[in-house]
């Protein structure tokens, strides 16, 4: 079943993730429309090629143009408009960068294959693995049995109310008609009657019966009596109903408040939380759907019971009385129900996408000057009343500004669209939201070069700043002012600040959940090993499919701490995760850990998911495991010397006295992984033996797979020779294929040199005893020594290597030294007599 089709079928909460995924930038009406054809791409590859992505983004729009077809020959008027809509808007921006679409839709094409293996997995475990997950349920099973309970009491209310409004028009009416009967009633002794209710029984039997004296007649008298006995006893009742429509009104208030506080101080707080997590990495957040369902009905409850203690008023206003509750518990009522109503609304207003630059998808947070970014902001009270009305205005660092000249910030100005309008019509799911496409921050320069004349004890990208949004509600004779912020945003000038500005952002939302401590970074606090260790395993599982094993995490803590028998709480200050070098290097954990990550989401993503890639160990460790496996077995792993990152594969052979040798290669860079891919090196890699012959020494991947069933399918199919058509009577003589390969050759090769001429041309010493050393050399170099080595050890007939080109360092060349296009035999042997 198709990847779409599948995700289909997944539960409310599975989908409403899925919507979360799609924006503008990639719609979901353009997956919906292409599913199949989508699916089939290979958009990874297209990340990385621009060639590539170039020629599947045209695929794309002639495959919209097919689908537009279609919908015409449907007439489907709707369809075609936003499907050329989609299609001029992929133009205008992603014409010139045909790479970027490509992330982009890789990223959402992982997004759905994580989001179905986590419903995958839930549905296979149950509650029973997930007790956490049971917990959240019962809390959200409570919270909504109580929000019922509030709504059914409102509506219990709402009867109440009309039985009380039914009550007192009786007792109006009848009062008025004994007030008739009588002819005398006066202002004064309808004052009277409606006076001290603490007293009314004997004291309104008094009135009614000097009432009584005053009717017409002494046959009048059973009947007055009887209209009195009414009177008192529909007044008693009306007050009674009274005192149990105020009392149970503040329970009301009180079960709002409580609620209120379960929805905002919890629930909204634990989402805010769980989207600080997702911003560095970690679980997807869950939407705000439901919880904008919770508040708008919590909303709806509290209008509806303002509009009563309105009703309350007006009823008071015809009817009163000394002791009357409504006049006692009514204002403090109508302030309560206001409190609630504005702190929900105030609460309700949220940043549901925090700032990031589209270039960046992966490193929200983290905003460079010049450069647009985008945010989404969103009211969870959804009143169809407010659809338009809401115009947010953007501003940057509005409550921090004389905090920023004290510490010696910089400062910003927004650029753009900065004011929106709300609206239901933007968003899949009909939310009040309204989204900033078209953001951009420009410094403010000063004298001091951007900075103030106070002291700047931090660096730029230690600096925190606030994006604000605000605006104005005005509601049924309401006016409430609405502010929220976004999480604390980094602002580079230059790319080369990423991975500095990137491990604030993550040191901060791993270690507060205060929404804006700008000041954070003037005394960082310390973070624990487990909390590092959960952090920069989601480094890797939210770009790739894989985190990291418990033993690549106790390398790295052993990198970061030391050798220690047990890392958990272990102490880590933010200077030694980012600022400090680490012992014997000259840069820090973190440059060498970020340039790993880059390494393996561009050039060796598909290798890093296998699982292919045991990545960090140590070299005890690579021994110990290595040591008893057959020779030509081998594991992959990064390198420890490498700033920018790099990777090499180690490998165990035996050497003439059998004896186990474990060796290692030079790393690999991204400079040279840019001419050839990582599997196609491993393939190629050849080492030249004593005898002069080009052997592989890589047989089986650690533990015991064939190197062929690893990576031979990412490596591409030979081209085919090219056909040509030569002149009749002519001989045809075939091309000689060619192939690129690393060699290294033995070190029994530089035994007879001595070692100021190998460090003379670039090669390691023979005693310098470093296994990495074994690294590819030019052709040119290589044939030279093996002439030389050859001609002492035996004068006689030379086998030699042929080669097809010849690189020189004088002369640039997208191939590494090392890659000699050869020509190979069908036995691949790389030799000719």
């Amino acid at each position: 079943m198709a990847q779409w089709n599948q995700l289909q079928q997944l539960e409310t909460r599975y989908l409403e993730q899925l919507y979360h995924l799609y924006s503008d930038s990639f719609p979901m009406e353009l997956r919906q429309f292409l599913a199949p054809w989508i699916e089939s791409q290979d958009w990874a590859y297209a990340a990385n090629k621009e060639s590539h992505a170039t020629l599947v983004f045209h695929n794309l729009l002639g495959e919209i143009d097919q689908q537009y077809s279609r919908f015409l020959q449907e007439n489907n008027v709707l369809y075609q408009h936003n499907l050329r809509r989609i299609k001029q808007h992929l133009q205008s921006k992603y014409l010139e960068k045909p790479m970027e679409i490509a992330r982009i839709v890789a990223r959402c094409l992982w997004e759905e294959q994580r989001l179905l293996q986590t419903a995958t997995t839930a549905q296979q475990d149950g509650q029973v693995a997930h007790p956490t997950g049971t917990v959240v349920t019962e809390k959200q099973q409570i919270l909504e049995h109580n929000l019922q309970d509030i709504r059914k009491r409102v509506q219990d209310m709402e009867q109440k109310m009309k039985m009380l409004e039914n009550l007192q028009d009786d007792f109006d009416f009848n009062y008025k008609t004994l007030k008739s009967a009588g002819g005398m009633m006066s202002t004064c002794t309808k004052i009277s009657l409606i006076a001290s209710i603490t007293d009314k029984i004997s004291t309104n039997l008094c009135y009614l019966s000097e009432l009584s004296q005053d009717l017409n007649g002494n046959s009048q008298a059973a009947a007055a009596r009887q209209k009195m006995t009414q009177l008192e006893q529909m007044l008693s009742a009306l007050d009674q109903l009274r005192r149990q429509i105020v009392t149970e009104m503040a329970g009301l208030l009180s079960a709002m408040d409580f609620v209120q506080k379960n929805l905002t101080d919890e629930e909204l707080a634990d989402w805010k939380r769980r989207q600080q997590i997702a911003c560095i990495g970690g679980p997807p957040n869950i939407c705000l759907d439901r919880l904008e369902t919770w508040i708008t009905s919590l909303a709806e409850s509290q209008l509806q019971i303002r509009q009563q203690i309105k009703k309350l008023e007006e009823l008071q206003q015809k009817v009163s009385y000394k002791g009357d509750p409504i006049i006692q518990h009514r204002p403090a009522l109508e302030e309560k129900i206001v409190d609630l109503f504005r702190n929900l609304m105030k609460s309700a207003f949220v940043v549901e996408r925090q700032p990031c630059m589209p270039m960046h998808p992966d490193r929200p947070l983290v905003i460079k000057t010049g450069v647009q970014f985008t945010t989404k902001v969103r009211l969870l009270v959804k009143f169809p009343e407010l659809n338009y009305q809401l115009k947010i205005k953007v501003c940057i660092d509005k409550e921090s500004g004389d905090v920023a000249a004290i510490r010696g910030s910089r400062k910003f100005n927004i650029l753009g669209t900065n004011t929106k309008v709300m609206n239901m019509e933007e968003s899949n799911n009909g939310s009040l939201s309204a989204e900033f496409k078209h953001l951009t921050l420009r410094e403010q320069r000063c004298g001091n070069g951007g900075r103030t004349n106070s002291d700047a004890s931090l660096i730029v990208t230690e600096e925190l700043h606030l994006i604000t949004f605000e605006t104005e509600v005005y509601h049924q004779g309401l006016k409430i002012d609405l502010e929220t912020h976004s999480l604390p945003v980094v602002v580079i000038s230059n790319i080369c600040q990423m991975p500095n500005a990137w491990a604030s952002i993550l040191w901060y939302n791993m270690l507060t959940n205060h929404p804006k401590n700008v000041n954070f970074f003037t005394k960082p606090p310390v973070g624990t090993w487990d909390q590092v260790a959960e952090v920069l395993s989601w480094q890797f599982s939210s770009t790739t499919k894989r985190g990291l094993t418990i033993e690549q995490l106790t390398t790295l803590a052993e990198k970061l701490l030391g050798p220690c028998v047990n890392y958990s709480g272990c102490q880590i200050t933010w200077a030694k995760f980012c600022k400090e070098n680490m012992a014997g290097k000259g840069f820090s954990f973190w440059v060498w850990l970020d340039n790993i990550i880059d390494l393996v989401k561009k050039y060796i993503l598909a290798l890093w998911n296998e699982g292919y890639i045991m990545g960090f160990i140590s070299k005890e460790r690579e021994r110990a495991i290595l040591s008893p496996k057959p020779p030509g077995t081998f594991l992959l792993r990064f390198s420890e010397s490498s700033k920018e990152g790099g990777i090499t594969f180690t490998w165990v052979e035996k050497d003439i006295n059998g004896k186990t040798q474990i060796q290692s290669v030079e790393p690999y860079t991204k400079q040279q992984l840019n001419s050839m891919s990582f599997a196609e090196i491993i393939m190629g890699y050849k080492i030249m033996d004593a005898t002069n012959i080009l052997v592989s020494p890589l047989v089986y991947l650690y533990p015991e797979i064939p190197k062929e069933e690893a990576f031979g399918k990412y490596c591409r199919p030979e081209a085919q020779p090219d056909t040509e058509f030569p002149d009749p009577g002519c001989v045809i003589q075939p091309y000689l294929k060619t192939k690129f390969i690393c060699v290294t050759p033995c070190p029994s090769v530089f035994m007879d040199f001595p070692d100021s001429e190998l460090l003379g041309n670039g090669f390691p010493g023979t005693n310098s005893g470093n296994t990495s050393d074994l690294f590819p050399m030019s052709p040119r170099t290589l044939d030279s020594l093996m002439h030389n080595e050859a001609a002492e050890a035996n004068p006689g007939p030379l086998e030699s290597l042929t080669l097809d080109m010849e690189l020189s360092s004088d002369h640039p060349s997208p191939m590494r030294e090392g890659f000699a296009a050869a020509t190979v035999s069908d036995m691949d042997t790389c030799r000719n007599a």
